[in-house]
């Protein structure tokens, strides 16, 4: 049921939700915009897809319902999040152009990470059009757990998400850990805040992949009697690849096992450095021969790779929610992560994978090993994961938002 819904804008506007996750600032939550938007037209509702342009402007139709148009806002190059800060002004008034002042096309707008609320609340408040916000991710948040050696998110971004969250119709969070965040933090109003986890793709994430994991071995050089260990995602401090680099020099030193590790991404903008210690790293460490920086993957292509894996790593010093678990789960891959936000809600501890609660290697090393060991257990938590992610669809991710979005329009 859409009630009196019929088009919606979801604003992106430093990543377009198209882009291919681990690259730039790609990630999960372009993963989330679009499968989200998919899942919405396909129960009537229009949606346009509102991100800055790079190189030309276009109109691209990328699935029956929902269309990517990219805007025009300063110069047609990438830019920089710092830079994007400053044009997104820009940006606002040409959403507004099409959104339509006298009249809106749009029912509600959806923003998505804090520089799409920046630019488009205006609009929403001049248009009297309802006003969703989703950050994906929180300064706050990522400051409580920084990386060492990593930058402070800036003051700017804390501010514009705080006041972000107390102007904004509804806050849509991915997680209780990052509700939490918003109150005590950013101080939102409780009654606004809704958590909705995403859904994840059981069709095209699934162990019945596995058939293919032998082309997965010959493709990246693998030995068919080792174990693979996978780590996803962009290559930055924050995800805490090195801590997978050196938890695999552990197991190798430990014994009797030896995986290889996949390191699936490639770094963002200022991160290139990062990703030339981690090969320099492993170098050091006596395991370049196993490591594996394999770049970005299509969606098929890692859809292969989580379902060739022994185990899938999730290091980061902080999640939102981590949709990269629910994706390994759904191939039947369990997850070994660090206990901290909101991986102690997208990892079913015991069902989907294990949680570690220190980021020492010796205990990363020995939790791995253990479940390496037992082949008829792993077996049966992999299992187990894939139930577990088959909880997670983006189906009941779009009935969610349907129901506030149809509220916010009553309430108009």
């Amino acid at each position: 049921m859409t009630g009196g819904l019929s088009a919606i804008a979801m604003v992106s506007m430093h990543t377009s939700p198209s882009a291919r996750p681990g690259r730039g600032d790609s990630g999960g939550m372009n993963v989330a915009v679009l499968s989200l938007a998919k899942s919405l037209a396909a129960r009537g509702v229009s949606v346009d897809l509102l991100t800055r342009a790079e190189k030309d402007t276009e109109v691209t139709e990328l699935f029956p319902g929902v269309t990517l148009r990219t805007i025009a806002a300063g110069a047609l190059v990438p830019l920089g999040k710092s830079e994007l800060a400053t044009v997104t002004d820009d940006f606002g008034e040409a959403v507004a152009h099409v959104v339509g002042r006298t009249a809106p096309r749009y029912d509600l707008l959806h923003a998505h990470y804090w520089l799409s609320g920046l630019a488009t609340l205006p609009v929403a408040l001049e248009l009297g059009l309802p006003f969703v916000q989703s950050f994906h991710t929180l300064g706050a948040m990522k400051n409580k757990a920084l990386a060492p050696g990593d930058s402070p998110e800036p003051d700017r971004r804390l501010f514009s998400e705080a006041f972000l969250a107390t102007q904004a119709d509804a806050v849509i969070a991915g997680s209780s850990a990052e509700v939490d965040t918003l109150i005590d933090d950013l101080r939102a109003p409780a009654d606004k805040l809704w958590v909705i986890p995403p859904g994840v793709d059981t069709d095209l994430f699934s162990p019945a992949r596995a058939i293919n994991a032998p082309s997965v071995r010959r493709r990246f050089g693998l030995a068919d009697n080792r174990p693979i260990l996978v780590v996803a995602g962009r290559v930055q401090p924050l995800k805490a690849q090195d801590l997978a680099v050196r938890t695999l020099a552990v197991i190798h030193t430990l014994g009797p096992v030896a995986p290889y590790l996949l390191v699936v991404g490639e770094p963002t903008a200022g991160a290139e450095g990062y990703r030339d210690d981690l090969t320099r790293m492993a170098d050091r460490l006596g395991i370049a021969a196993d490591v594996r920086f394999v770049g970005s993957l299509d969606r098929d292509d890692l859809a292969d790779v989580f379902a060739a894996a022994t185990l899938t790593l999730i290091p980061s010093h902080s999640e939102t929610f981590g949709l990269v678990a629910l994706e390994s789960a759904a191939s039947g891959t369990p997850v070994v992560g660090y206990r901290s936000t909101g991986l102690v809600e997208s990892v079913a501890e015991g069902r989907s994978g294990v949680l570690v609660a220190t980021r020492g290697t010796e205990i990363w090393a020995r939790t791995i090993i253990q479940l390496l060991a037992d082949e008829t257990a792993l077996e049966t938590l992999g299992a187990s994961a894939r139930s577990h992610a088959e909880g997670f669809t983006w189906a009941t991710a779009a009935t969610s938002h349907l129901a506030i979005y149809n509220a916010l329009l009553a309430g108009r």
